[in-house]
């Protein structure tokens, strides 16, 4: 069956979408490797221009004391806000960390590379307000669809807010993480979306043994379990942060030995993880399911590549290198699992129905 041509536009634009925001994340990786977080001290702009400057003479002087008294009145004004919607205690921890206070050198290469980040950021934008656009034709078809797109949307902006508070804030690690969550759950509405815009082409798989709904739980489990394992491998690398920082990013031999228990549980946290997506894989395999045998060779894939990247960066001194690899395989992982559980959960919905229509035929 032809699909129509507003369901392949949809398609197009939606996994280019998704796409986009996992090299986002990766470039996102490469700025926190580099310490290039702080490149641009000021959000949107970067050293007040839309394009950076490349030498410091173009900045005015007394840049550093400049961009640090304004995100501490920004931080003032929200600190106040939150106060009057009554989230006192959050106000308090965000006007009162030290970190608002840290005057940031130039420099032109962490610069472009946050600038880059930023561009990439706005082009995601235009591509999430172009699938918002190319829902429109499912307001009557599924509105689901729709109302996912648009909610993707809505959460991109408050994404790029939440953005400029990470800069106002001098990467505050509470912030770094919550931003990191987010990106996330904009990745999980953005599949699902696109997933669901796809139902009624090959649903009905024949021939395949009945899928047990006492696996889906599990499946559940098992993706969550892998987003907290992100969110610990975000504060992990906060911890690397402040360990690299107090070294002045010298003898990074002697940075794992420093890491909290945070690190440790992250660590031991891999093997369960390990045991439960080979468990759910054999399970899956034995479902002659053709579509559910490919995502679990993804995933497979993907969690030996995020392990293989993990050791490294365990026991090789944390190579700046591996870091954003080991950040987005991880991310790669968590969408690679719900769109299994999505196309589970369909599957064993729509199968009953299938054996069903061949028996009464």
């Amino acid at each position: 069956m032809t699909q129509p041509a507003f369901v392949r536009r949809f398609r197009f634009f939606g996994i280019l979408t998704v796409v986009s925001v996992y090299l986002l994340i990766l470039v996102g990786g490469i700025v926190r490797s580099t310490g290039s977080g702080m490149g641009c001290p000021d959000w949107p702009k970067c050293f007040g221009t839309w394009v950076p400057p490349t030498q410091v003479s173009e900045l005015p002087a007394g840049y550093k004391e400049i961009y640090t008294a304004q995100r501490v009145a920004k931080n003032q004004k929200l600190a106040k806000t939150l106060e009057r919607l009554g989230f006192k205690q959050v106000a308090s921890q965000i006007f009162a960390h030290p970190t608002q206070f840290i005057e940031t050198d130039f420099n032109a290469t962490k610069t472009w590379i946050e600038y880059v980040n930023r561009l990439l950021g706005a082009l995601i934008g235009v591509f999430i307000f172009l699938t918002v656009v190319l829902a429109l034709p499912y307001w009557r078809r599924d509105r689901v669809v729709f109302w996912l797109a648009f909610a993707s949307f809505l959460l991109t902006g408050f994404q790029g807010w939440l953005g400029s508070l990470v800069v106002s804030t001098n990467l505050l690690p509470e912030l770094v993480t919550v931003h990191m969550a987010l990106a996330l759950l904009i990745v999980a509405m953005l599949i699902y979306a696109v997933d669901r815009s796809q139902q009624g082409q090959g649903d009905l798989v024949l021939g395949q043994k009945v899928l047990p709904n006492k696996l889906l739980p599990l499946l559940w489990l098992t993706t969550l379990l892998t987003f907290g394992q992100i969110v610990l491998g975000t504060q992990v690398r906060e911890q690397v942060d402040v360990v690299a920082t107090a070294a002045n990013y010298l003898n990074r031999v002697g940075w794992i030995d420093q890491l909290g228990n945070i690190f440790k549980i992250h660590r031991s946290f891999s093997l369960i993880l390990l045991v439960l997506n080979v468990y759910i894989g054999y399970q899956l395999y034995q479902t002659r399911n053709a579509q559910l045998q490919r995502l679990v060779t993804v995933t497979m894939g993907l969690l030996g590549l995020e392990i293989l990247a993990g050791v490294t960066l365990a026991y090789l001194a944390l190579p700046a290198t591996v870091q954003p690899v080991h950040l987005t395989v991880a991310t790669i992982l968590f969408g690679a699992q719900f769109l299994t559980i999505i196309r589970y959960a369909r599957q064993a919905k729509t199968q009953p129905q299938a054996a069903y229509a061949s028996v009464v035929a």
